[in-house]
């Protein structure tokens, strides 16, 4: 768990495959991955609109890819965000693959 301020927490459900981040204990953003042997596949990204300008997607989307480098995964952004995110913040370069085919028919086979 972590958070930036007192009302902001990022937790990881691994039940369902995403991380989630609340604000008064009220989940307000998600980003789902689909794990493939050492990969990580993160495919969709969402924070609740209202909330938009906040930072919040930055702040679960850093602690997402944070945790996956400790489990010792690699990074796959199929998401467009996650992909725009880690294009301009540096220290991820290292964990990072590319977006494949087959990346894209794994999310396909096993997301929702």
């Amino acid at each position: 768990m972590s958070g930036d301020t007192d009302d902001t927490v990022v937790t990881h459900d691994t039940g369902h495959h995403r991380y989630e981040i609340l604000l008064d204990g009220t989940v307000v953003g998600r980003a789902e991955y689909v794990d493939d042997h050492e990969q990580r596949i993160f495919h969709h990204t969402e924070v609740d609109p209202e909330l938009s300008g906040r930072g919040l997607a930055s702040t679960l989307v850093r602690f997402a890819l944070d945790d996956t480098r400790a489990a010792g995964k690699r990074i796959v952004p199929v998401c467009p965000y996650v992909r725009r995110w880690v294009s301009t913040h540096q220290g991820y370069a290292d964990i990072l693959d590319l977006v494949t085919p087959d990346a894209v028919a794994t999310v396909r086979r096993r997301a929702r």
